[in-house]
């Protein structure tokens, strides 16, 4: 049994080599702080321990997953459509182009912006994630005018609690896109 030093719990011994194989993220486990680092509240009370919770995450490749579909536009280098890792999904940056040709829907802001969305979406559906657990956003623009355009194209399929973002002009894009947009979800 291991102690905990900031209050007199039992723990049950813990094979951490078992456990970082097994669960790649262990969250909650109480007050495990064998180093004695009692976190004290501000208070005068020294019994008053603030709650201890450890985060412990895995860089072991095989926790690491290629995601690949026929319903979005194949990687135009040596990337992939999305990555799962740790339970995140991180989504590489997706254009507007039509999967099966390979081409823009047009040269509309709009159009490929409705495009690059449903190609995402695809993307998160064949990750087992969705739109609603995307957690952060970041849109890249040739044209920053495009801004508001984009933005109500955007709301549309973002509607209850939608995600951090960043907006960027930047100098190019690839193959002349109006627009990219990457994500990161929850899983």
């Amino acid at each position: 049994m291991a102690w905990c030093a900031a209050r007199a719990f039992h723990f049950p011994a813990i094979d951490v080599g078992t456990l970082r194989t097994k669960c790649p993220i262990v969250a909650g486990l109480g007050c495990l702080s064998l180093a004695s680092s009692k976190l004290w509240r501000s208070s005068a009370d020294p019994r008053s321990v603030v709650p201890f919770a450890c985060l412990g995450i895995s860089s072991e490749a095989s926790l690491k997953e290629a995601v690949q579909t026929d319903k979005a536009p194949a990687a135009l280098g040596p990337y992939s459509q999305a990555i799962k890792a740790n339970n995140l999904l991180f989504v590489s940056g997706v254009l507007g182009l039509v999967p099966e040709t390979g081409k823009f829907i047009s040269d509309s802001v709009e159009d490929q912006t409705e495009q690059v969305l449903k190609n995402m979406g695809e993307i998160l559906k064949a990750s087992g994630a969705s739109y609603s657990s995307v957690v952060k956003t970041t849109i890249m623009l040739a044209d920053l005018k495009d801004f508001k355009k984009v933005n109500e194209i955007y709301a549309k399929y973002f509607l209850s609690a939608p995600p951090a973002r960043s907006t960027y002009q930047v100098a190019a894009l690839p193959m002349e896109a109006k627009i990219e947009i990457e994500c990161i979800a929850t899983l």
